[in-house]
């Protein structure tokens, strides 16, 4: 469930996980020597004894730790990817071709048809539709394709070790083991990505923990091999979170010209009437539908040039699995056509130039030097920047859209340079 922000490796996560999209497994370099010190210099087998003891105290049996244990290493690749940071900015675009693309439509259709019954009877009991159960499916693993290559313990013990979110992945690991403990799964057999995602449908060790299900009465949650258990668990989790099964979504929708787009902003939500009376039509041209009591939030994720959607509560429990509006818009878009809608409406540009990081932080940087308080000079466009750009493009008489991109860093290199010599 993971691959991202495009960056999240874990996708059905637990709070503050780490991001994806998870990469195929690659071999360590010949000759590569783990780095045994990490936290505070302490020595990794020194460090594990007390990782085993605290799982000790927590149940865990000796014959689970030996087993786990048993020839694991900290792993340097798990180490590099964890702090591998990307060259380009991600754009929806290219997030969006890549995770709804025609053969993961036409997969996901023929998965939905052959495994119709079972799915819909998850769906009678959960309210998730089965179309949006494929749709995380085919997002976090293609359909069961790349579950991971790495031992999960293996990877959890060096990112605990590691200490970059040690607190954090030790819970991760200390939850595993008892996973391993309980029966549920083999330590060889616990396979995932580089940052401990497991089974078909990428959960973390403390989602499966909440939120797994022993779907068909085996007595084990095997999220791995048995479609039942990680179909039921999938289900189960997005019910936790709440979803709605009398909503959908959100749709795509066509916004009147003249537009006021600073509305566009997932923190702005409004009843659909009020959108409605804004003028905010289906992209067929027809009219909204207006469910009383209902609010929603517009989204304009490749600037007011890209498609526009109005996203409802369903769409925020998306959020809640992977923590991205590209991975939201992707799940609910492929859900969509995998039970049979059509795409989406309208002729766009698909193929955008990213910003590279640097020029990320150069933007923020000339942004603020023109007072508009970008925030943070971190190479990241959040919620912070939007607004400064939005300001920038509002003085400029531009489509205040808050959409980063090659063309508004050049405009803005025009204006901040006629800025700094006067």
């Amino acid at each position: 469930m993971c691959l991202l922000t495009l960056t999240l490796p874990a996708c059905a996560q637990a709070p503050a996980p780490p991001s994806k999209p998870v990469p195929p497994p690659i071999a360590a370099q010949p000759g590569a020597e783990p780095q045994p010190a990490a936290q505070g210099g302490v020595n990794f087998s020194v460090w594990l004894r007390g990782l085993k003891a605290e799982a000790r105290s927590r149940g865990v049996s000796e014959a689970t730790l030996d087993r786990a244990f048993r020839d694991v290493t900290p792993n340097p690749r798990v180490v590099e990817l964890d702090r591998r940071q990307p060259e380009f900015t991600s754009t929806f675009w290219g997030y969006f071709n890549r995770a709804v693309s025609e053969d993961r439509i036409r997969d996901g259709r023929a998965m939905l048809a052959r495994h119709g019954a079972l799915l819909n009877r998850i769906s009678a009991q959960t309210g998730v539709p089965a179309a949006v159960l494929v749709a995380f499916w085919g997002v976090e693993t293609n359909y069961g394709g790349n579950l991971g290559g790495f031992n999960v313990i293996e990877a959890l013990a060096t990112l605990a070790h590691d200490g970059r979110r040690g607190a954090f992945f030790r819970e991760q690991l200390l939850t595993a083991l008892e996973i391993i403990d309980q029966g549920h799964i083999s330590p060889d057999a616990m396979a995932g990505s580089w940052a401990g995602a497991m089974g078909q449908m990428q959960f973390m060790p403390t989602t499966f923990r909440d939120h797994a299900v022993d779907a068909d009465g085996d007595g084990r949650k095997d999220i791995w091999g048995d479609l039942t258990d990680a179909f039921g668990s999938g289900a189960n989790f997005l019910a936790d979170l709440g979803w709605r099964s009398d909503q959908i979504w959100g749709r795509q929708v066509r916004l009147a010209p003249g537009f006021d787009l600073t509305q566009s902003d997932l923190d702005i939500r409004k009843p659909l009437a009020e959108w409605a009376a804004l003028g905010v039509l289906r992209a067929d041209g027809g009219p909204l539908p207006v469910v009383p009591g209902m609010t929603a939030s517009l989204l304009l994720p490749a600037g007011h040039e890209g498609p526009a959607f109005l996203v409802y509560d369903n769409f925020r429990v998306i959020m809640r699995w992977n923590n991205s509006s590209f991975y939201a818009l992707a799940v609910g878009q492929l859900s969509d056509r995998i039970a049979g809608g059509g795409p989406l409406v309208g002729a766009f540009d698909r193929d955008p130039a990213p910003l590279r990081h640097l020029e990320v932080r150069e933007l923020q940087q000339l942004l603020n030097l023109l007072g508009l308080e970008a925030g943070p000079i971190d190479g990241l466009v959040g919620p912070g920047t939007r607004a400064a750009i939005r300001r920038f493009q509002a003085a400029q008489g531009v489509p205040a859209d808050g959409h980063a991109d090659p063309a508004l860093l050049s405009h803005v290199r025009r204006v901040a340079g006629g800025s700094a010599s006067n």
